[in-house]
């Protein structure tokens, strides 16, 4: 696509074991990383700093830690502001395979007017309760986008979105529930989606996995972002007769 710029953005909260592995690899295929470290503790701040001095990666900070969500809307008006059109987000915790970063690349080159989205494909270590959360979740974004399959996953951190679009959203979750409302909402808005496989694994805690999901916490909230999401979705169904005849007495289609 003319005029194409594609970036990387990567919201970080206490990875310091995985932030400069993961940042330094994307760098390999794209022109700048923008890293958010939202709230990191002192080794946290260190690392994205290290970053930083070796011209790895532009460094935005949150003085508190306000959630995954906040960091990628930060990181995404960051890259906006320095002329990217695309970002590919991708969770600092090493748990993807970066050896698919070329494919998504190259998806994104091919279809600019796509959100790329990132399906997991599991090591035997993924925990079962993970996958059973992720599997409810599927049935909830499959009713909510109006197809099945459409959207194959709405929880990986790992996809690229066009800028303009998904800041147009107006997405209001500000943690975990994010990666779900952005990938809902964009499918709703009309962006085609575009799903590709990525290997995820689970890193032991000896070599920095950590894992900021709470399941009784985060997954309350995403209760929360499907009731919200499917009223509004009934009242608008609800509503949309009403809305025809008014614009057929008014003349307009």
């Amino acid at each position: 696509m003319k005029g194409m710029h594609l970036c990387a953005v990567i919201p970080t909260y206490e990875n310091p074991d995985t932030i400069g592995a993961v940042a330094v690899r994307i760098g390999e295929f794209l022109p700048a990383v923008f890293v958010v470290d939202d709230g990191s503790g002192e080794r946290g701040r260190e690392a994205c700093d290290a970053l930083a001095r070796a011209g790895a990666a532009v460094v935005v900070r949150h003085a508190v830690n306000r959630g995954k969500g906040a960091a990628v809307r930060t990181g995404l008006e960051a890259a906006r502001t320095a002329g990217f059109t695309h970002a590919f987000q991708i969770d600092a915790d090493g748990q993807h395979d970066l050896a698919a970063i070329p494919a998504f690349v190259d998806a994104a080159r091919a279809h600019p007017e796509a959100a790329i989205l990132g399906h997991p494909v599991y090591e035997s270590s993924a925990p079962r309760l993970r996958t059973l959360g992720r599997e409810l979740t599927r049935f909830w974004v499959d009713l909510e986008v109006g197809g099945r399959g459409r959207i194959v996953d709405a929880m990986i951190g790992f996809r690229i979105y066009p800028i303009e679009e998904t800041i147009a959203l107006g997405t209001r979750c500000d943690r975990m529930d994010f990666d779900v409302e952005v990938a809902v909402l964009l499918a709703r808005a009309g962006v085609p989606i575009v799903n590709r496989p990525v290997g995820v694994r689970y890193l032991p805690a000896e070599q920095g996995g950590i894992s900021h999901f709470r399941m009784f916490r985060d997954n309350a909230r995403l209760f929360r972002l499907h009731a919200r999401i499917c009223t509004r979705a009934s009242i608008d169904w609800c509503l949309s007769p009403l809305r025809s005849r008014g614009r057929a007495r008014r003349g307009r289609p």
